[in-house]
Parts: C-alpha cells; sequence; structure tokens
C-alpha cells in the first residue's frame, strides 16, 4: 500500500508527472548519446578464443620458393618460444585445408611459390588464461618486426576464427578504376591512409607486383649456323632451368611407371642476381654439342628480351579493381572505418576531387574520386565485415520497426484508441535505455577485470527486439486492469491506475527476475554474451518504466476516462464536429477504420455497425473479385 500511496502522489500532482516524463527523457537521449561519444562502443561480434587460428605469409610475386621457406621458417621460431603452442603445420606454395575462415580468404586457390601458410594449434581455452585473440594481438608485432623484415614487400597476417560469417577481411576496400596505373596509385594511397590509422593491422594490397622479366627467344639463323636444331634448344632451356621426365623406370612392387625427372642442380640452374649480366653469364657457363661434336655456348643461339610481368588483371561486376584489406586489432570496425574515410577525404584532396556517395544505404561510407589533372572516376568502396553488418543491423532495424507496427495496429485493433497504443509501444522501445546502459556498465567491469572491451553487437539488438513483448505484456495488464477497476467499480481514474499499479507490482518484479537469473549464464558466452545483457538491463529498465513511466502516461491519456454510454452515439450536429477536431484526414481515417455508433431515436441505443474484421474481409473480397474480372478479360484478348 505504501507503494500505492507514493505512486498516488505522483499522479495526482502535475509537477510530479513532469518529473517523471522529464527523467525518462533524460535517461533515454543520455543512452542514445552513448554510442556516438564512443562510450559504447558497437561491432559485428565480439572476439572469439580458439585453439587455433593461421598465418598467411605473402612476399613479392616474383619470390623464389627459397624466401618464402626462410620467412615460414622465422615465424615458426617465433612461435616455438609460446609454451601454449602445442605444434604447427606449414604449408609452402599452397594454402592450408579448408577451414571456417578459409572458405571466403582464398585458401583453396593458392598455389603459387610466393604464398604460404601456417596452422598453429593451442591448448585447450579451458586450460588457458590468455584468449587466442589476446595471443595474436601480443605476438603480432613482434612477429611482423622480428620476420616480415627479412624480404621486401612481405606481409604475414594473423588469421583468427571469426565468430559469425566468414568475410576476406575484417576492412576491406575496394578500388574501382580503368586505368591500370590510376588503380595501383590509388590503391597505394589508400593502403598508406589504412596503414596510419589507429588499430588496424595486417595491411595487404591484393595486386601483383609488377617486376622486370627476360624472355629467352631462340635464335633461328644462328642455331642452324651451330649446327642445332630449335627443339633441341628449347628442350634442354626447359630441362636445364625447369626440369621434366625424360624416361621411365619399372618396378615389380608397383603397377605404375615411375618417371625419372632431370633438372640441374641448384648451383647451376640458380641465377645469381636480378640484371641481364647475370642471366648472360649463366647461359654463357652452359654448353651443347652439335652434330660435329662441337660445344656451343647457350648464349650464342638465344635472344635475351627484357620486359615487364603480367599482372593478374582483377575483376568484378566487369569493373576492375584493387582489393585492400586490414584486420582490427582489438577494436570495432566502425571506428576505424570512420577515421580512415575522413582522413582519405582530407589527405586525398591534392591529388583528386573527393566527394561522399549521397544517399543512405549500405554502401553510403563510399567516396568518389576524380582525378585533377586526367578527368578519371576513382569508386572507394567499403566492404568485408562493415558491408555485413551494415546488412546486418538494417535487417534487424527493418524487422525491430515492422515488430513496433505490428504491435501498434494490434493494440489499436484490441483498444480502438491511438493514445493507449502509444502507450504500449512506449513501455516497449524505453527498454533500449537499459539495453545501452547494461552494455556501458558490463564494458568498465570487463576493462577493469580483463582489460577487454565488451561491444553492443548484433545478439544485443536481437534481445532488445525480444524484449519488446515481454515489455509489452506489462503494460498491457496495467491498461486493462485500470480501465475494469475504473468500469465495474467506479474508481477515479488516478486511484485506479495507482491500485492496479501496485497490484501488478509483485507479479511484473517477478517476470524481471526471471528473466535476469535465466540470463545470467547467456551473459558469460562470449558471442551471445550481449543478448544476455540485453535481456537482464533490458528487463529492470522495462520494469522501472512499467511501474513509473506508464502509469503518468496513462493519467495524461484522454482515452483512460470512464466512458458513458451517450458518449458512444454518433451525433451529426455541425457544432459536434466543428468542435475537438484537429485534422479532417485524422478524423477520415479514424472514422473509416472505427465508424462511430449511431443512435436509436425511438430508445437512444446504439446501432452496431459492422466490426473492423468484417469492414476488411468485404474490402478483400471486393479487391479478389476485381482481380478476378481482369484475369478474365485478359484471357479473353
Amino acid at each position: 500500500m505504501k507503494f500505492e500511496q507514493f505512486l498516488l502522489r505522483i499522479l495526482e500532482s502535475k509537477r510530479n508527472r513532469w518529473i517523471v516524463i522529464g527523467l525518462v527523457l533524460l535517461a533515454l537521449m543520455g543512452s542514445v548519446m552513448m554510442i556516438p561519444t564512443k562510450l559504447v562502443l558497437a561491432k559485428m561480434l565480439p572476439g572469439k578464443s580458439a585453439n587455433t587460428f593461421s598465418i598467411y605469409i605473402d612476399t613479392a610475386t616474383n619470390a623464389s620458393i627459397k624466401e618464402i621457406r626462410e620467412v615460414a621458417q622465422c615465424v615458426v621460431q617465433e612461435l616455438k618460444k609460446e609454451p601454449e603452442v602445442t605444434d604447427m603445420e606449414t604449408f609452402l606454395g599452397q594454402g592450408a585445408p579448408l577451414d571456417y575462415a578459409g572458405l571466403v580468404k582464398g585458401s583453396a586457390f593458392k598455389r603459387f611459390q610466393n604464398q604460404a601458410e601456417i596452422v598453429v594449434n593451442l591448448t585447450d581455452k579451458k586450460y588457458r588464461d590468455e584468449p587466442s585473440f589476446m595471443m595474436v594481438h601480443r605476438i603480432r608485432p613482434r612477429i611482423q618486426r622480428t620476420c616480415g623484415s627479412l624480404y621486401p614487400n612481405t606481409t604475414i597476417k594473423f588469421i583468427e576464427m571469426p565468430s559469425g560469417p566468414p568475410t576476406l577481411a575484417t576492412i576491406v576496400v575496394e578500388v574501382y578504376a580503368k586505368d591500370d596505373k590510376m588503380l595501383r596509385k590509388t590503391a597505394q594511397r589508400v593502403a598508406q591512409i589504412l596503414g596510419e590509422t589507429e588499430g588496424l593491422v595486417d595491411i595487404d594490397i591484393m595486386l601483383d607486383d609488377i617486376y622486370t622479366t627476360y624472355m629467352l627467344s631462340p635464335n633461328k639463323e644462328k642455331i642452324i649456323r651451330s649446327g642445332l636444331s630449335v627443339d633441341q634448344v628449347n628442350k634442354i632451356i626447359y630441362l636445364g632451368f625447369k626440369g621434366m621426365p625424360v624416361a621411365v623406370k619399372n618396378t615389380k612392387d608397383q603397377q605404375d611407371q615411375v618417371p625419372i625427372f632431370v633438372r640441374l642442380n641448384d648451383d647451376s640452374r640458380i641465377v645469381t642476381g636480378e640484371s641481364k649480366a647475370a642471366l648472360e653469364k649463366k647461359l654463357s657457363a652452359l654448353r651443347l654439342m652439335n652434330q660435329r661434336g662441337m660445344m656451343v655456348p647457350l648464349i650464342e643461339v638465344v635472344d635475351i628480351k627484357k620486359r615487364s610481368s603480367s599482372p593478374t588483371i582483377f575483376r568484378k561486376d566487369l569493373k576492375n579493381l584493387a582489393i585492400i584489406t586490414a584486420e582490427c586489432d582489438m577494436v570495432s570496425q566502425v571506428y576505424p572505418l570512420l577515421d580512415a574515410r575522413e582522413k582519405m577525404l582530407e589527405m586525398m584532396q591534392d591529388e583528386y576531387n573527393m566527394s561522399k556517395v549521397p544517399g543512405i544505404s549500405t554502401f553510403m561510407f563510399d567516396l568518389n574520386a576524380v582525378d585533377k589533372k586526367t578527368d578519371e572516376p576513382v569508386l572507394i568502396r567499403w566492404a568485408g565485415e562493415m558491408k555485413v553488418s551494415l546488412d546486418t543491423f538494417r535487417d534487424l532495424g527493418g524487422a525491430f520497426i515492422a515488430a513496433l507496427i505490428l504491435m501498434f495496429l494490434l493494440m489499436v485493433v484490441y483498444y480502438k484508441s491511438f493514445a493507449l497504443s502509444g502507450i504500449v509501444l512506449a513501455g516497449s522501445f524505453l527498454s533500449i535505455i537499459g539495453v545501452i546502459v547494461g552494455h556501458w556498465i558490463t564494458d568498465k567491469i570487463s576493462l577493469a577485470f580483463a582489460d577487454v572491451n565488451f561491444f553492443l553487437t548484433a545478439t544485443s539488438l536481437i534481445g532488445f527486439i525480444s524484449l519488446m513483448g515481454i515489455s509489452a505484456r506489462g503494460s498491457l495488464l496495467l491498461i486493462d486492469f485500470s480501465r475494469s477497476l475504473m468500469q465495474d467499480e467506479g474508481m477515479e481514474k488516478n486511484h485506479a491506475i495507482a491500485r492496479s499499479t501496485a497490484t501488478r507490482a509483485k507479479p511484473i518484479l517477478m517476470t524481471a527476475v526471471a528473466i535476469i537469473l535465466g540470463s545470467l549464464l547467456l551473459s558469460t558466452d562470449p558471442i551471445f554474451g550481449g543478448l544476455g545483457i540485453a535481456l537482464i538491463f533490458g528487463s529492470i529498465a522495462a520494469t522501472l518504466v512499467a511501474l513509473f513511466f506508464i502509469p503518468v502516461l496513462m493519467s495524461n491519456a484522454k482515452a483512460m476516462d470512464p466512458h458513458i454510454e451517450e458518449s458512444l452515439c454518433h451525433d451529426d450536429s455541425e457544432e459536434e464536429k466543428k468542435s475537438g477536431r484537429i485534422c479532417v484526414l485524422t478524423d477520415n481515417i479514424k472514422e473509416m477504420l472505427f465508424p462511430p455508433k449511431e443512435c436509436n431515436d425511438d430508445d437512444n441505443e446504439p446501432l452496431r455497425h459492422q466490426d473492423l474484421v468484417t469492414k476488411f474481409t468485404d474490402i478483400l473480397k471486393n479487391l479478389l473479385r476485381q482481380i478476378k474480372e481482369s484475369l478474365q478479360k485478359w484471357r479473353k484478348k
């Protein structure tokens, strides 16, 4: 009863009601502002501690297998210093067996000698104090500093098992341009800006390096004069440097023949240096015997042609593109992306006319760049996990709006009042205060004990949406109970609201306690922790809103006033039409959906019109009939 008297004092005082409304609005604005002020950090999915991770190594496009082996061995030696590492597998010139992350990262397509993958297995996470993502965060700078500097253009990327849908990288920038030189120049500028952005690591440009190659072309005239054949020269060159099977060996132990592979040893075939003179020196040391038994130096019968390499052309949607990838180091992908985007707009103004892509869509972070010298357009598009995040939040936002609309329509059908329906929606939506504040509190606790941020994730939004139905239940019970007290017992409105709230307070609190206790275990999960926190703190906020804010809104709502029977009758007098009318459109809509009851002149009793379901049924029948007639006319034609 003390709570009832306390609530009645709030409802009876206009000043107290405005204080409650002001406090709730202030809490709503303050909680929402926590997201742009970075008090609460948003992310698609949090980090996941796993028992394995991979390391992708890429050297220069013209690097040999020897160079990639040295870099891989350096990485392995550094990993051996970690006691949590149980074993490792190194794959040179190929990708590792496909895992969840490698499905979209192109691991199955790696077949070049400048590529390697290392799969690192750790002790079980139950027996480790350090999560795998914290270990990667700790050892990444050391390994990249020690092993990444062995050869130029070497990139070492640490690939963790994703918590959700795998993407090519956390941050993916796609640069579209027609000219290859413009494409490479813009990609270099973008990669440079990403490297200067705090929180981004493992920057890589997915383009082949352009390097100098030397083509050996047999000189037919010199070959004929030397007593050799073109086929002989071609085969010897290929045999010496590349190698080829020249015969087979039959054994009684094997059914198939064993090919005999012949190639020059490493000292004879490897060219020391990358200059044309070094190649000429090596070819001078190789001699062929002609038909007269004379030894002819190979350099005498071949021409050396210098040319640039032919890089791989990447295309998407029939457009040439370059892809720049980056990973986030213990931060959300949202904030480094926004920082890098602002830096691009500022730092690339010297060479490009930069502009943002207009409109609001999942491509709203894209940039348009026009070269000042050539007027060639360049599109800078953001993809990767950020695109997945935008698509996910768009879908969840659409589901949230759809849930609000359906709930509102259902409440309108039930109460025949827009005001009461709005009160129910307000009670459902205001649980967002607890969701955001709860993540802020949990983030501070997580930083204090584990030095890891706790993010507002997609699972948090799922928890918020699921809370809407639970939160609406409390408001529905309060409205129905209050109206029942006013109609059946003739109780005054504020007294009825206070009595119903005090009576239903214990069931509302018990429901909230049950949700909180049921979500405690869920809140400790690394993936669905956001869902648990949203349910726990959202339930607390929804309970406080239902016990204090909803009664204030009910007290202010005219729809909660007790109606006498005469008010149900519809009077067509002009004065009645003019009084209290705000908007002709809203009156027409309300009259169409909920037609007023007319009074019988004889006994002054309200006449019943067709209900809403019947009216909608008739509309649907007419619509179906018109569609049927249109189809019949179309068939006749």
